[in-house]
């Protein structure tokens, strides 16, 4: 029987799937801390929330803590597919989707921010953060299931 070997190119493709994937599971975790960490930051201190982060019309602590429970479950699900892989396809769909919505939202509300600058940073970051999520979700889908790290 022959030993069937790689081709130099065959295995360096297959050594950079593997590290994307590495990559795609960094920037979960990461995106999974973003998102508790702004939750408790939202729920805890609603009024720094507001000032700080998100100077959007008139302070309502409520809508900012119910607002706190969408990051929360966004960053639940994306720490659960860190140790549930069949859980990064749907969390990073749902994640892109969610970041997509909320850019568009500051989009619209893009002059509406005290001081000016926040509403630019807060679009662009978000927006930012979508295509990040997008591509994320895009080398996931690629990723053979249950493949074995190379050789």
């Amino acid at each position: 029987m022959a030993v069937q070997q790689r081709t130099p190119r065959a295995r360096s493709e297959s050594e950079r799937a593997w590290l994307r994937a590495d990559l795609v599971t960094a920037a979960i975790a990461v995106l999974a801390a973003y998102n508790l960490a702004l939750a408790v930051f939202m729920a805890a201190l609603p009024h720094a929330f507001f000032t700080n982060v998100g100077p959007f019309g008139a302070r309502n602590d409520h809508y900012i803590r119910d607002t706190a429970t969408f990051s929360a479950a966004i960053g639940a699900g994306l720490l659960v597919s860190l140790r549930r892989p069949s859980w990064r396809v749907p969390m990073l769909a749902v994640s892109a989707v969610q970041f997509a919505l909320h850019s568009v939202n500051h989009l619209v509300d893009i002059d509406k921010a005290h001081p000016a600058w926040t509403g630019y940073f807060d679009f662009f970051s978000l927006a930012l953060t979508t295509v990040l999520l997008a591509w994320l979700l895009r080398v996931e889908l690629a990723r053979p299931a249950g493949g074995t790290p190379p050789t």
